[in-house]
């Protein structure tokens, strides 16, 4: 007895536990939490199969119940058989028939949403973005608009946004939790599919395919702004200037260093089609390095001095270059002087 106690209490502790944990975690990183059509979407089916497993679970909680309570052994009736009922064919209807009806009603707004989720209709008259997905970083460049970015990608809210997704490498998946659900990437064949931000504000992303040694660490941002920020934000991205000297001296030498140490032939400053690392046209805009660390001036320095120690796997620890702490202090000032838009995601976080 004291065993099976034992048990329970731990059963009950860990139950304990894992209702408090499920509270845990960033608002915007949730499914249970949509912040756009997607994801309502998604939560809409979510509640469906849980109301009809909740359903299954009581009905069937309840017959045991009543078959435990009536025909339990009862004393001078120990031998007693209940009535059998083999072969009662309105059981077996009753019994087939409630499953079929109830995996109908879960199928039928399932396939409704996935066919109207994989609508491409209104592509030509919305915006596209052409995804990449990269061992262990995202790519975003802007169909017609000249723009490129790495980790953040920045839509309107409002609108749909189509994203046309491929991978350079392994497998990978797109995913926002907030504001849709998962699409796979492939090497050979483009996948669609479209988000669409009913609120400004962060959210985070993640590849939800294990993709490698740092697949845990392949975080992304999606910046969701009005719409009138959003076309603020494309004329000044469309504007940037890669040539354009910084302000101060330590950072027009670490612009001089960036371009010595043959950074730029990984690295684009401006709309790039031929670089082969992270856009960093709006670096200094970023809150995270590479996409989850936090975004400081050491972070950066640490990062470019042993960039395998903070992602492991990825491709800039087999890059060509040799700099000093004092150098990488410098290009670090001016890559964070890479800010091109008042546009930000500290803008968009304020307007939430």
């Amino acid at each position: 007895m004291k065993g099976w106690m034992g048990k329970f209490r731990a059963l009950g502790i860990f139950g304990f536990l894992m209702l408090v944990l499920s509270g845990c975690g960033k608002e915007n990183l949730s499914a249970l939490t949509p912040k756009g059509y997607g994801s309502k979407a998604a939560l809409n089916l979510i509640n469906i199969s849980l109301g009809v497993m909740i359903f299954v679970f009581v009905v069937v909680m309840v017959i045991y119940a009543i078959v435990i309570v009536r025909f339990r052994k009862k004393k001078g009736r120990e031998d007693y058989i209940p009535p059998q009922t083999e072969g009662n064919k309105a059981l077996e209807v009753i019994w087939t028939v409630i499953p079929i009806i109830l995996l109908v009603i879960i199928a039928i707004p399932t396939v409704a949403i996935t066919f109207d989720l994989a609508d491409e209709s209104a592509a030509d008259e919305s915006l596209n973005v052409n995804v990449t997905g990269n061992q262990f970083w995202w790519h975003f460049n802007y169909e017609g608009e000249e723009i490129q970015t790495s980790q953040d990608l920045y839509i309107p809210t409002g609108e749909k946004v189509y994203l046309n997704m491929k991978t350079s490498d392994v497998l990978h998946s797109f995913w926002v939790p907030a504001l849709s659900g998962k699409m796979d990437l492939h090497p050979e064949n483009e996948n669609t599919m479209y988000i669409q931000a009913d609120e400004e504000g962060v959210y985070d992303g993640k590849c939800a395919e294990f993709c490698g040694t740092s697949h845990s660490l392949m975080d992304f941002k999606v910046i969701a702004v009005s719409p009138e920020e959003f076309d603020q934000w494309v004329e000044d991205m469309q504007n940037v200037d890669p040539e354009a000297q910084p302000e101060t001296a330590d950072a027009q030498e670490g612009q001089q260093l960036f371009q010595d140490n043959s950074c730029i032939g990984c690295h684009a400053i401006g709309a790039s089609p031929a670089a082969t690392g992270p856009n960093l046209t709006n670096f200094g805009d970023r809150t995270t390095l590479a996409g989850v660390k936090e975004h400081t001036k050491d972070n950066i320095v640490d990062w470019i001095m042993d960039p395998e120690s903070m992602k492991p796997g990825n491709k800039m620890a087999d890059a060509n270059y040799d700099v000093t702490q004092e150098e990488a202090e410098k290009i670090a000032d001016y890559l964070l002087q890479l800010q091109p838009s008042d546009i930000t995601p500290e803008s968009a976080e304020t307007n939430e």
